[in-house]
């Protein structure tokens, strides 16, 4: 093992080890004194994320630089910011405290929802990495519904674990998207048995298997995991995103489902609905700036030929 090596394990100890001390502690605090906390967890945190502060700027200056002024973009800078801090200490405490889960989340569109599931093929869930998306995941696993969650593993494989845990005593299913073929069969498995698949379709997604669509005016390079498992499996696919309210609760809106418009050719069919999917994801980025993450380079990827956002 090398030095950089032994460093890189010492820090991933170091910060599982400090998880594992502020989960023990606030979870065992009264929630309003928590909440408290977090105003100056946020404020003190905000101080240090210097690069992420920069590439949340870059990216709203990318979608937004023609519409909002500099101090627009700077208030949702810093709110956006304060939501993910937020958004982290209530999912810590939350787990921790199951029944505030459904007590905090209000639901909006439900009959959507029951309605795709009704017709038996599963449900395609899309969304963003808007919101506190993972405390919406736990609200349909703890009001019934069976949840699987697409995610990216943690390099800290014992952090990983743990959380893995977490979510599968409170219902939530874990399915890796990676190894790719694996994910796919685990997929289609939970959506032929009636299930709901969350897929988040608003990461970078590289110049190889996915597409270039329209977000925000520019080219971005997009999966196509929701339309071809619709498309597979015949499963409804169903937009939902998380917003918070003023009292720091939160709003979870279904949409109606989206029907496949068929074009010429697979490849065409695909390229058109993931385009009409991330209008959806654009227009609730609109409504709610505040609430998408924007410390992602969307745009990092570019079509053959066009320089890279950086």
């Amino acid at each position: 093992m090398t030095i950089n090596e032994r460093i890189k394990m010492f820090k991933r100890a170091i910060a599982r080890q400090g998880l594992y001390a502020t989960t023990f502690v606030l979870t065992r605090l009264p929630y309003p004194f928590v909440r408290v906390m977090t105003r100056w967890f946020i404020a003190l945190g905000f101080l240090f994320v210097v690069r992420q502060k920069q590439i949340a700027r870059e990216s709203l200056t990318i979608a937004f630089g023609q519409e909002k002024s500099p101090q627009q973009i700077k208030s949702i800078l810093r709110e956006c910011f304060s939501n993910l801090g937020k958004g982290m200490i209530e999912l810590i405490y939350f787990m921790a405290h199951p029944e505030l889960i459904t007590r905090n989340v209000a639901i909006e569109g439900k009959h959507y929802l029951d309605e795709a599931f009704a017709q038996g093929k599963g449900v395609v869930a899309v969304s963003a990495h808007f919101g506190n998306f993972p405390l919406m995941l736990l609200y349909l696993a703890q009001s019934g519904y069976g949840t699987h969650a697409i995610i990216r593993q943690t390099r800290d494989e014992k952090i990983e674990k743990y959380f893995q845990n977490l979510r599968s005593s409170l219902g939530l299913h874990t399915i890796y998207s990676h190894p790719r073929q694996e994910c796919v069969l685990q997929s289609i498995k939970a959506l032929r048995g009636n299930e709901l698949v969350f897929i988040p379709l608003d990461q970078n997604f590289g110049t190889g298997a996915g597409v270039f669509v329209n977000f925000f005016g520019q080219k971005a390079a997009t999966a196509t995991g929701p339309v071809v498992f619709a498309l597979r499996t015949g499963s409804p696919i169903v937009p939902m995103f998380i917003v918070r309210e003023k009292d720091d609760t939160h709003r979870l809106i279904i949409d109606a489902p989206l029907t496949i418009e068929k074009q010429v050719d697979e490849k065409q069919t695909i390229a058109h609905n993931v385009a009409r999917i991330t209008q959806v994801i654009e227009r609730y980025i609109r409504q709610y700036p505040q609430e998408w993450g924007w410390m992602h380079r969307r745009w990092k990827s570019r079509p053959s030929g066009e320089n890279t956002h950086e």
